[in-house]
């Protein structure tokens, strides 16, 4: 069973209630909702919130919300909680070969196909996987906002990083991306129920800590983190100034 979570807390320091934020008439987890409910690859689609708000306005519209404690320091850990009181309530079976989609709440379009892509890989005996797309600019190799990823022959991570890695040596960093293939990350995720509940419980690693990336944990751990590239793009929500962009994009279909 391939289970996709939503995480979507009220709370976020840029944008209050970003969730609710109304796009083209329909909020924001309305239309990630919509779109991961088309992915044929999903038995369940939840969304994990931390407030009675977010949790009204998705049942409102037919969809199913699962209450989580309001202190996770991420979506992964959101997601763990959410999968738990589902297994708890008796709503889904709960084996550990589950899969769990996080989806992020912010992406109002993503493709459903996008979706199918990633679950496409999970056999069993991937432990994690993510998405990955080719870097083609310098502006985004540079970009420490976008997480570059370092991968072996069987399309494994080997390292996550802000900065622009493999150095390329006697080359100008900005044609870096002409000479090498580059990929940064994709923030799609599939855990194995039982490592998900395994990495729920590490402490922040110290690579984790400077880099300021999860992902870092779990390799410093020794788990295997399955890419798979992916050529969808969405954009997503930061601010309330992304939304006037999306409005103006002609995206928005009501």
């Amino acid at each position: 069973m391939i289970i996709g979570i939503i995480p979507a807390r009220y709370g976020s320091s840029r944008f209050l209630g970003k969730p609710l934020a109304d796009i083209g008439g329909k909020s924001m987890i309305q239309r990630v909702l919509e779109q991961a409910n088309q992915a044929t690859s999903l038995a369940k689609v939840v969304v994990a919130t931390d407030d009675e708000r977010i949790a009204e306005a998705v049942r409102r519209i037919g969809f199913e919300a699962v209450m989580t404690r309001t202190d996770h320091p991420s979506g992964t850990d959101r997601c763990w909680e959410a999968y738990d009181r589902l297994k708890a309530d008796g709503l889904i079976t709960g084996s550990p070969s589950d899969y769990i989609l996080n989806i992020q709440g912010d992406e109002p379009f993503i493709d459903p196909a996008q979706i199918d892509e990633l679950a496409s890989v999970l056999d069993g005996t991937i432990e994690l996987a993510t998405q990955m797309a080719t870097v083609d600019s310098a502006a985004m190799l540079h970009d420490p906002k976008e997480a570059k990823i370092v991968i072996n022959e069987q399309n494994e991570a080997l390292y996550f990083s802000r900065s622009a890695v493999p150095y390329l040596w006697g080359v100008e960093p900005d044609r870096w991306h002409e000479q090498h293939a580059y990929h940064r990350h994709v923030g799609l995720y599939a855990y194995r129920a039982d490592v998900l509940e395994q990495i729920t419980q590490l402490p922040p690693s110290p690579l984790e800590r400077v880099e300021s990336l999860e992902q870092l944990r779990w390799l410093e751990a020794g788990y295997r983190i399955k890419l798979v590239a992916t050529t969808y793009q969405t954009p997503s929500v930061d601010s309330p100034g992304d939304i006037e962009k999306i409005l103006q994009s002609g995206l928005v279909v009501k």
